[in-house]
């Protein structure tokens, strides 16, 4: 061949063909790939009309006609990819396109082999660089995505440490870090531009639907655009004197301020600012390109790509070009935005906020655990546990109900779906304060969706009219986690055990249909049941909330005779104080409530109620009938949700310490008192409600009706437990929630009914004997485990409990049997494995016992249990270094027993609070003044 046309063509198409093993081996946000990609386009086209005008002279059209067919047909499909985008849509079209461009090269192998051995000379020369080119075309992209499958990025997935941090100065980047003590990083190793968490509205060019979601959700109205959040930032700043403990909130709500150095200045002097006002952006999540671990605190590292100011360009031109070549090749797009754990271990990655501890840094105190979803989630039926009460159909991540799937036909679709930015949960106080219609229904919407259920399950005489009292049988013992919250399944269920008398009861209350006498008290048991929720009930922080059960009863009349959960202010103010709440009741130094989201200044708890994932709460009212009360007695239960509670409502609008009352405030302790005058809002307060504070809407996300007829005949009374299929989920609910508050009669008598209602149900067997084994009476135990895997012996749950019962025996070798078969079904239960290093440390196998203690490490290396028995195995090895590491980790987590002396102030201020605080209790109706069903709908909780 001469340096002809035919000669260029020979070596653009050579080229082309290594530019293609390229570009299918090596995506890469890099000017040099993306070089690539648009040259492919051009040589593509180049070479098609060039190929055009030599194909008769060349010989080509008569000795290859498959060859050209296809190569032509390639052109055709990239030429209509190139114009239509190369999306999920479109991926038919790059597939053909790949293929013809395949079986043409193929075609045209036997045609170039054959001109070469004939003619020799420049075909013999071009032969040699297409074998070349083939090998490339070939094991290029081979050898990339094998490299990659062979030697993955370890930062694509999240695995957590062997051991955690003594201080929290070992966290994130340490203390010299700009950020500390957020444990957030970026990959530069310090500050970057603001804009990058200011440019989401270039994401919404492709991404409309996504953008518009977002733009409403509470990720967007995360940061200081939310008078909620920034009024607890602007009170800890205020009181610590210093912007430095808030960074740690920073690291996960305010991006555009935060990792630009900005805060080391108080948010009050730049609150108005377009970056305090930004919200958590796209790349607040989307830009995160490795998370440490599961233990939260926003122990992450934000990348700023190479070509963002490209991507984000103002200029026209640039930003036309940018977009065609995102849109002719999307994985380099993909794969800077998209990480393999954002899908793959999407309630992980969520962790890294979703999970929090503080510690001397942030809180002048010690570790303390925050809010945790993630902690409950993983150990629960959604999740990896193995010991739940309930299983759904199959396990869910948290994208799976808080990003759920909607039909789009936008950029980034899948099938036709993409994940909903709304993120729906419970955050109806950002909706309502921005009045925004549309995210309230939406957040409304997931609230009731049934997530949640209430029954007015059983009634039973209370024959002294008083409060009766529980025996203690056994008092909770081993060491207890340093929390605010509530700790689950996470963790060895541990609560003192109380031994009740049952009595006579009538139950399910429908069914069984009461009769009560006029002037008689009747015990009232309604259950509330978490059925599709992968993490306590309430989550989030549980110190801010309004979450109340609220019961109504009512004559024939119409007169109000009951009403515990009364809203006061005809449905705008407090609820009253002996309602049942769920909530977690913090106490700082000095035991005033923690009710202005000042989780730092925790130091102690009165009580946390919080149902976990798949289980339930008995609450116990004490129904005292008028003896001039018309039958019959109507009841009504809801379940009330308010975000935030009424309180931190008016003290995030218009909280102002009143005058003399600021020195009662320190680091430690605050017991001001505030005024909540109109006259405090600022001029420039945040979100759409000016000059006055909102009223925050309430939720019913639950109710339930039932009825007690009256008689004054009171042998008629009869107490009848009606026991059938359709009931047997009913009694294992009250039995599940009189099992958690340590009432182990009760649930016995009540799982003994789920074996009657359904003898083939072998978790009412199952639950008989975890009533019994949490009493002690592990022999009593044996038979019902029996019968549980004879009806079902594939539950792992059911060897797990076997395996306490030998555990108890002292039968060590065939504990650890059984605990095989549940860690072989749920590998990464945690208590599980805890369970088997104990029983290894009971027989002395000391590095046994250590090895299955990393187990519990990879799933949580702040388990406190895990940090006790390695401390002993340690001992036990003579390491002692190692026992003394373990030693300081375990004092580190382990909960401050002499903080419990703090309660006793809000225990002998409050009898409702302190009522609340015990583990069975009864709730009392509040003083009733001819009350009529009308003030209730007022009064309580929204129809």
């Amino acid at each position: 061949m001469k340096k002809s046309l035919g000669f260029w063509i020979a070596v653009l198409f050579l080229v082309l063909l290594l530019n293609t093993g390229y570009i299918a081996a090596f995506a890469s946000a890099t000017v040099f790939y993306m070089t690539n990609v648009l040259g492919h386009v051009v040589l593509g086209a180049v070479l098609t009309i060039a190929a055009l005008f030599v194909l008769r002279k060349s010989g080509l059209l008569a000795g290859a006609p498959v060859a050209v067919g296809f190569l032509l047909l390639a052109f055709v499909f990239g030429a209509i990819l190139t114009y239509a985008g190369n999306v999920h849509d479109n991926a038919w079209i790059l597939w053909s396109h790949i293929a013809a461009a395949l079986v043409g090269v193929a075609a045209l192998v036997p045609f170039v082999w054959k001109k070469a051995s004939r003619e020799g000379g420049d075909w013999l020369k071009f032969k040699k660089g297409f074998e070349v080119a083939l090998i490339v075309l070939v094991a290029l992209p081979i050898a990339g995505h094998g490299y990659k499958k062979l030697f993955p990025d370890p930062h694509n997935r999240i695995v957590n440490p062997a051991t955690p941090p003594l201080a929290m100065e070992g966290e994130g980047g340490g203390p010299k870090s700009p950020f500390f003590p957020a444990s957030a990083q970026t990959n530069v190793g310090g500050i970057i531009p603001s804009n990058f968490f200011m440019d989401s509205e270039t994401c919404g060019e492709c991404h409309k639907e996504i953008y518009k979601e977002w733009n409403a959700s509470s990720h967007h109205f995360g940061s200081f655009n939310n008078q909620f959040y920034r009024k607890a930032i602007e009170y800890m700043q205020d009181t610590q004197a210093s912007p430095q403990g808030s960074k740690w909130c920073a690291g996960c709500h305010d991006h555009a301020v935060f990792f630009n150095g900005r805060f080391d200045k108080p948010i009050k002097q730049q609150i108005d600012t377009p970056e305090a006002h930004a919200g958590l952006a796209c790349t607040s999540c989307h830009a995160i390109v490795r998370v440490d671990s599961t233990m939260g605190n926003n122990g992450f590292t934000i990348e700023y790509p190479a070509l963002h100011q490209l991507m984000t360009s103002k200029n026209k031109a640039v930003r036309s070009l940018v977009d065609f070549m995102t849109y002719l090749n999307p994985e380099p797009h993909r794969e800077t935005f998209m990480k393999p754990f954002m899908t793959k271990q999407a309630s992980e990655f969520c962790s890294t906020c979703h999970k929090v501890h503080l510690d001397i840094p942030v809180n002048n105190y010690r570790w303390f655990r925050g809010f945790n979803d993630y902690d409950n989630w993983q150990a629960s039926g959604f999740g990896e546990g193995a010991r739940s009460f309930y299983y759904p159909p199959k396990g869910q991540s948290c994208a799976d109900c808080h990003m759920p799937l909607e039909p789009s036909k936008e950029a980034g679709n899948h099938g036709g779906q993409i994940h909903s930015h709304r993120f729906p949960a419970a955050n109806t106080a950002l909706a309502n304060a921005n009045k925004d219609a549309e995210q309230l229904a939406i957040e409304q919407k997931f609230l009731t969706s049934g997530f949640i259920s209430v029954d007015i399950f059983a009634a039973s005489p209370v024959e002294n009219a008083g409060k009766e009292t529980s025996m203690i049988r056994r008092a909770a013992t081993g060491p207890k986690l340093s929390s605010g919250s509530a700790v689950g399944e996470e963790a060895e269920q541990q609560g003192d055990t109380f031994i009740r008398e049952v009595g006579n009861v009538a139950a399910p209350l429908d069914l069984a249909q009461p009769t009560f006498a006029p002037g008689s008290t009747a015990r009232v048991d309604v259950v509330v049941r978490t059925r599709k929720i992968g993490h306590f009930f309430p989550g989030g922080t549980l110190d801010s909330f309004d979450i109340w059960l609220e019961l109504q009863a009512t004559d024939a009349t119409g007169k109000v005779i009951f009403w515990s959960g009364q809203v006061e202010d005809g449905g705008r103010g407090p609820v009253e104080a002996g309602a049942h709440f769920y909530k977690a009741y913090q106490l700082d130094a000095d035991g005033n409530e923690i009710n202005k989201r000042n989780a730092w200044q925790a130091r102690s708890v009165l009580y946390v109620h919080a149902i976990q994932p798949g289980a339930a709460d008995t609450v116990h009212y004490l129904l005292n009938i008028p003896r001039d009360a018309k039958g019959p007695i109507r009841l009504t239960a809801k379940l009330n949700h308010r975000k935030f509670s009424w309180y931190y409502t008016q003290f995030a609008y218009a909280g102002k310490p009143k005058p003399g009352e600021e020195s009662k405030i320190d680091i430690n302790h605050n017991a001001a008192q505030y005024s909540f005058d109109k006259s405090n809002i600022p001029a420039n307060v945040s979100g759409e409600v000016k000059g006055e504070i909102p009223v925050t809407p309430i939720t019913v996300l639950a109710k339930a009706e039932s009825r007690i007829d009256l008689t004054n005949n009171v042998g008629e009374a009869k107490w009848r437990q009606v026991t059938n299929k359709k009931t047997r989920e009913r009694w294992n609910d009250w039995g599940i929630g009189l099992l958690l508050q340590g009432d182990v009669k009760g649930a016995e008598y009540a799982f003994t009914k789920v074996t009657e209602a359904e003898p083939g149900y072998a978790d009412g067997w199952l639950n008989v004997a975890r009533a019994l084994i949490q009493e002690g009476e592990t022999e009593r135990a044996k038979p019902f485990i029996r019968k549980s895997l004879a009806v079902n012996p594939d539950l792992g749950r059911t060897y797990y409990f076997r395996a306490l019962i030998e555990k108890a025996d002292g039968d060590y070798d065939a504990a650890l049997k059984d605990l095989a078969i549940v860690g072989a079904k749920y590998p990464r239960d945690r208590v599980v494995w805890n369970q088997v290093a104990r029983l290894q440390f009971l027989k002395r196998n000391y590095r046994e016992s250590i090895e299955a203690l990393k187990k519990v490490a990879e799933v949580d290396p702040e388990d406190l249990q895990m940090h006790y028995t390695a401390m002993l195995a340690y001992r036990g090895i003579g390491d002692v270094a190692s026992a003394e590491r373990e030693q300081k980790l375990f004092q580190r987590f382990k909960a401050d027993e002499s903080s419990q002396a703090i309660t006793a102030k809000a225990r002998m201020v409050s009898p409702e609070d302190n009522n609340e605080r015990q583990s069975i209790h009864d709730h009392e109706s509040i003083e009733l003044k001819g009350l009529r069903t009308s003030a209730f709908d007022a009064g309580g909780a929204g129809k």
